[in-house]
């Protein structure tokens, strides 16, 4: 038997560790002759754009090196299956019988496991016996059902690395000023909430930290920036890109009115937008700064924990495979905080996709301005340990598919 693997979505720090641990595990398996990368998501099988991973992935060296380069080496896509469109499917299933492929996995976040429940039941629907697996990734974190996602570790360790320098930027100047740190997040605030890790390290910033999980409010905003104004010279602020301005207050010409082929409105503006109401109507020195894409890939910082973990739910996703799972997402459960323990589960991919995960209310403020302890002991196991990244000429290596 063949198997065929693909990336989908927004690139991460771990979706290459995902896609070595399928690798990796299909070479243990006898039964398992090749391992087709999918060029571009599910565009690759749609269009038969297939390499041959054992010719480019040829030692341990390279299996190493992979797994510590970010992004997706395969490449992605943001294609949506329309389930009436029967010709794509069959282009598919084509594909899989010209090249023998007896199982597919999916490494994405949740459109991706769209495509995973769509794909899985054509295959039962055609009566192919094609196991179809979604593996998790996504920076949001936004999944339902697993604990966690693979990409979202590393992207909370940068993110509370970055905020922690900027944070030493502020304390330099004797003048009150207010920097706005926008962080990725559109409907779930996991990222932007994973910053308050630094008061783990007796940190008070980022003194304010704002998430779509909750209503925002200008005059209430700007009360919350006074009073920390009143504690602090240098006030520190996280806000979620997706933290909306009711346009009653403010109408939304701030962000973008683009959206994917999913629907998703391409987001960034509200730390710009906060930046001017600060200026106007405080008056003080005021900056904000836009992570944007830097937070998915920086793996000069990544968690150890989080690349490790990727690539065991990949290794895992075969296993489930070859004992005759389908139709199914592989997840994380969480036994403890201290020590940190999971355990790798497969679910019906029906209970993850096209579904979302928020942060849980109790974790919030009742003034929706910060996040509790009991937020910084879910997220502080998901950051820990540092990979010794290979370096040339002072810079780190990455694998190049071609």
């Amino acid at each position: 038997m063949n198997i065929a693997v693909a990336q989908s979505g927004g690139p991460t720090c771990a979706i290459n560790a995902s896609l070595v641990g399928v690798f990796r595990e299909a070479l243990k398996k006898p039964e398992i002759d090749a391992v087709f990368g999918s060029v571009n998501g599910i565009e690759g099988i749609i269009k038969d754009e297939l390499v041959n991973l054992k010719s480019i992935i040829t030692t341990n060296e390279d299996m190493e090196l992979l797994r510590q380069t970010p992004s997706t080496v395969l490449g992605s896509c943001r294609v949506k299956l329309d389930e009436n469109d029967t010709e794509t499917f069959d282009k598919i299933l084509t594909c899989f019988e010209k090249h023998r492929i007896a199982a597919f996995f999916y490494i994405g976040g949740n459109d991706s496991m769209d495509t995973v429940e769509k794909l899985s039941r054509y295959v039962r629907k055609m009566g192919k016996d094609v196991k179809i697996i979604g593996i998790p990734k996504t920076i949001d974190n936004d999944l339902p059902v697993t604990d966690h996602t693979p990409g979202f570790g590393s992207a909370a360790k940068y993110v509370a690395a970055t905020v922690q320098e900027i944070i030493r930027d502020c304390s330099v100047y004797s003048i009150e000023s207010v920097t706005i740190i926008e962080i990725m997040g559109r409907h779930a605030g996991w990222l932007t909430a994973s910053t308050c890790v630094l008061k783990a390290n007796d940190e008070e910033a980022p003194h304010l930290i704002y998430l779509p999980e909750s209503d925002f409010d200008i005059e209430r905003f700007l009360e919350d920036v006074r009073v920390e104004q009143a504690k602090h010279q240098a006030v520190v602020i996280a806000v979620s890109e997706g933290v909306t301005i009711p346009e009653d207050q403010l109408d939304g010409s701030y962000q973008s009115n683009v959206t994917d082929n999913f629907g998703h409105k391409y987001l960034s503006g509200i730390g710009k937008a906060l930046e001017t109401i600060v200026r106007e109507r405080i008056g003080c020195k005021v900056r904000s700064i836009e992570l944007n894409v830097m937070q998915r890939c920086s793996s000069h910082i990544c968690s150890k924990t989080d690349i490790d973990e990727a690539e065991q739910i990949g290794s895992a996703a075969v296993r489930a495979a070859l004992s005759g799972e389908t139709g199914k997402t592989m997840v994380f459960r969480r036994i403890s905080d201290i020590p940190y323990v999971v355990t790798i589960e497969a679910v019906d991919t029906t209970l993850v996709a096209n579904k979302e995960k928020f942060l849980p209310s109790s974790w919030v403020t009742e003034r929706g301005n910060n996040v509790s302890a009991e937020a910084i002991k879910y997220f502080l196991p998901l950051i820990q340990g540092e990979v010794k990244i290979k370096m040339k000429n002072g810079m780190p290596v990455h694998f190049k598919l071609r």
